[in-house]
């Protein structure tokens, strides 16, 4: 019963996360991210530094700070996956962005499997190839087309992927989740920040119409401590489920958010956008089962 309360506290803090995200970005357009990726990533970091001071989450600092130089590339490419993912959540819809963000994780599967020369099975291929085709089908049957929006998602996933490819190295391996996302934090901060005024974004904000609105307040604070809660969560639950087991109740929560968006956000679907969005969950359902099924072929 813990693990299952645990589970869903996952799936209310994924939701509330990009539901808060996105109406901040979309609802309220707030559109300056170096600025709201920037306070995230503050937050998450002092949120994170308190928790580790009063011991309850586990960093070793030895371990930590002599790899801050060589995790410098993770957190570039976590910083431009942020970025431009807070640019192009902007624009698309929660249910499109989940679909085209399935890309960044198919393009590290095969750049793994051809680096350590394994086979990929039919089911794996399959689903990869239903991924990679409603993603690219999406922007040719979207009725608010926008081409900055969906720039910005192939930038997303492109850093997405070389972010997931880099914590596979050997020395990246040698952090834990935790370790690696606070050194994430940490460089963006303050890369984000020093790049505030040459984007633009610090002068641009002031004069953001809802600068002064609680609705805005809330938002942005929401948002950070989300982001916190949902890597706390995420950690705690992957301890204690199998890789598969959590990619099934991953894949739960993704279709649960992208369904409620539809009501909670004005979302303009036709024929066949509804059907890409069906075969881009579907190919993440087939990838979750060709991971469980070779894990128990292993077994």
């Amino acid at each position: 019963m813990w693990l299952k309360g645990l589970s869903l506290c996952l799936s209310l803090f994924f939701i509330a996360s990009w539901f808060t995200n996105k109406y901040v970005l979309s609802v309220l357009m707030f559109t300056y991210p170096t600025l709201f990726q920037g306070w995230q990533t503050f937050v998450g970091s002092l949120l994170l530094q308190i928790a580790w001071k009063l011991g309850w989450v586990e960093i070793r600092s030895h371990v930590l700070w002599s790899a801050k130089l060589s995790w410098f590339p993770g957190a570039l490419l976590f910083v431009g996956s942020i970025y431009a993912g807070s640019r192009a959540l902007s624009k698309l819809p929660i249910p499109f962005f989940l679909v085209l963000q399935n890309a960044s994780e198919v393009i590290a599967s095969i750049f793994l499997k051809i680096t350590r020369k394994e086979k990929l099975s039919f089911t794996k291929l399959l689903s990869m190839l239903m991924t990679l085709l409603a993603g690219a089908s999406l922007p040719f049957n979207d009725l608010r087309f926008d081409p900055g929006g969906y720039f910005w998602a192939v930038i997303h996933f492109a850093c997405a992927g070389g972010y997931k490819v880099f914590q596979k190295l050997p020395k990246s391996c040698s952090l834990s989740e935790l370790e690696q996302q606070y050194l994430n934090y940490l460089y963006s901060v303050v890369l984000l920040i020093s790049a505030a005024h040459p984007a633009g974004d610090a002068l641009g904000a002031l004069d953001f119409p809802f600068l002064y609105s609680y609705r805005f307040h809330s938002g942005c604070c929401a948002s950070g401590i989300l982001g916190v809660a949902l890597l706390l969560v995420s950690v705690k639950v992957k301890s204690y489920l199998s890789t598969e087991r959590y990619g099934v109740w991953t894949l739960f929560t993704k279709v649960l958010a992208a369904c409620l968006s539809l009501v909670v956000f004005e979302t303009l679907m036709n024929v066949p956008t509804s059907f890409w969005l069906i075969v881009g969950a579907l190919g993440e359902a087939l990838l979750v089962y060709a991971e469980r099924s070779g894990a128990e072929v292993k077994g």
